[in-house]
């Protein structure tokens, strides 16, 4: 069985943060191919690379198996220079191994419990009835979408704990607190 790793760039790499997306398609990414069950280590090319996932190939995608968004392991200390360029390129056991080490280090523990989070987008709304203001919604959030409108995250059980996100990282939107 051979190793993979898939590097995709910084861009694609902040736009998958913000979705909870099953594979990563590898139509077009590189002329050689994996077969399906093959391994596969997930890296951006940021600046330092990070290590954000594992996978699995099943045929034209690459399906997580495990993902570290939100501490994702800096893999240059690997030196491997393909590290910092997109594109799929096969591994030896003992550089999937690496890799690996980096993900599987940054994933919760075994048997952790997924929490009940509580997220809202709130979006004072004019219009003349609640149809149309659904609909004036959904065009506002379509349009401004994740990089304009903070979404707030608390957990069920501590709503005071409530913090802003935009663009699937931590803000601050209290002006009086910036200075």
């Amino acid at each position: 069985m051979a190793h993979w790793v898939l590097v995709i760039s910084a861009e694609r790499y902040a736009a998958e943060r913000l979705l909870s997306n099953e594979a990563l398609d590898l139509t077009g990414v590189e002329a050689q191919r994996p077969t399906d069950g093959e391994l596969v280590v997930f890296v951006a090319a940021t600046e330092p690379p990070v290590s954000f996932g594992l996978g699995r190939v099943s045929g034209h995608e690459a399906e997580y198996t495990q993902r570290v968004f939100d501490a994702p392991a800096p893999v240059a200390e690997l030196g491997d220079p393909r590290l910092c360029q997109p594109g799929l390129y096969p591994l030896d056991t003992g550089a999937f191994g690496a890799l690996a080490a980096t993900v599987r280090a940054q994933s919760p523990p075994s048997g952790s419990a997924n929490r009940t989070w509580l997220v809202s987008l709130d979006l004072p709304i004019e219009a003349a009835t609640p149809a149309e203001a659904v609909r004036t919604f959904w065009t506002y959030a379509l349009r401004l979408g994740p990089e304009e409108l903070p979404t707030f995250v608390s957990p069920a059980d501590d709503e005071l704990a409530m913090q802003a996100y935009v663009l699937g990282e931590p803000t601050n939107l209290d002006p009086e607190e910036d200075d």
